[in-house]
């Protein structure tokens, strides 16, 4: 891989409110695809293959959810203490 990916936004999973939290899920789980197939143009090429397929958009639900999971945890499901 010829640039570095930081897989944690800002070192941190920390966030202020929950939408912040589901924003980062999101970002962490695309960079996880970069950082999986570093090419972009192979990236872009397999783009409307999963696009239009239920089961591999299912499963990026599933990558996102699982992200969140974890920042809602590190984030004491954003309860006051």
């Amino acid at each position: 891989m010829s640039e570095s990916v930081t897989l944690v936004p800002g070192n941190t999973l920390i966030t202020a409110t929950a939408e912040e939290g589901r924003q980062l899920a999101i970002k962490m789980s695309r960079l996880i695809i970069k950082v999986t197939q570093p090419d972009a143009a192979v990236r872009e090429k397999l783009r409307p293959i999963y696009a239009s397929d239920a089961a591999m958009l299912i499963a990026v639900g599933q990558t996102v959810a699982i992200e969140f999971a974890t920042i809602a945890a590190a984030n004491n499901y954003w309860k006051a203490i």
